[in-house]
């Protein structure tokens, strides 16, 4: 049985009640994980207390401000980690952006500014939280990332991302060489297109999901339920064997070749 009482979770990158990051919440709170829960704070603080009003049925014990470009935010967020919990157990790291105007269009006219803020925000932040979460695992852990299938195939529209995307998929298999020895699991969950406050500026949406549920083996794209579940799982002793991989959640259409 699944089961993660006892075990500290911080999730990140929960927007709404259609974000992935907050599929997987519920599920790690339905396991019986302590929640932790980041957010990106904005000056009129509307995103706090849309965020804070959407989890508080999970009763997070923590819930802190956190922007991944900003060191000094991130060190604070581990700070708290710290003192609240002593250890932290699993890390789920549901972070991307990219500048709409560079998922449209020709991939060749990706800025450079454009290119950097997508890798910095949608790569580099998993590195960056990871260094801050290695010294509180000191019973080992989880972490687990948010992937996509445009990161190992052309998918139109999807431009700078694919490449965030590919970047983000080694950084979870050097991460999971280093932290091995310490008994930190690293791995990333590849899900089908679901519709989200992220996914929507990926021109074309709608016709990728559709196409997903036309050519799926399962006939049909997945929910935030599911991916929430393989999440729980992969940050379960269920999984414990498992690093340095890849799982797709997407009704199997990462299989299909026509």
């Amino acid at each position: 049985m699944l089961d993660l009482t006892g075990k500290h979770a911080l999730v990140t990158g929960i927007a709404n009640n259609r974000s992935i990051a907050w599929g997987i919440a519920q599920q790690l709170h339905a396991a019986g994980a302590d929640l932790g829960i980041t957010y990106l704070p904005d000056e009129k603080g509307k995103h706090e207390r849309k965020v804070k009003d959407l989890v508080e049925p999970l009763s997070p014990s923590l819930f802190l401000p956190c922007n991944v470009q900003n060191d000094e935010q991130v060190t604070a967020t581990f700070d708290a980690v710290k003192e609240k919990w002593g250890k932290l157990d699993i890390l789920v790291h549901c972070l991307a952006f990219a500048n709409r105007d560079d998922l449209t269009g020709d991939f060749s006219a990706t800025s450079r500014e454009g290119f950097q803020l997508a890798l910095d925000i949608s790569a580099y932040s998993l590195l960056s939280l990871s260094k801050a979460a290695k010294p509180l695992m000191t019973e080992g852990g989880s972490i687990v990332t948010l992937t996509y299938l445009g990161g190992v195939r052309v998918i139109p529209n999807y431009n700078v991302m694919g490449i965030a995307k590919a970047a983000l998929e080694m950084n979870v298999r050097y991460l999971a060489s280093e932290l091995g020895s310490s008994n930190i699991r690293v791995n990333g969950i590849s899900a089908g297109p679901i519709r989200t406050l992220a996914s929507s500026a990926v021109g074309g949406i709608l016709d990728m999901i559709h196409h997903v549920e036309e050519m799926a083996p399962l006939r049909r794209t997945v929910t935030q339920e599911e991916v929430g579940k393989a999440t729980a799982f992969l940050c379960s002793d269920l999984s414990s064997g498992i690093t340095g991989q890849i799982l797709y959640v997407d009704s199997g259409y990462n299989i299909m070749g026509m």
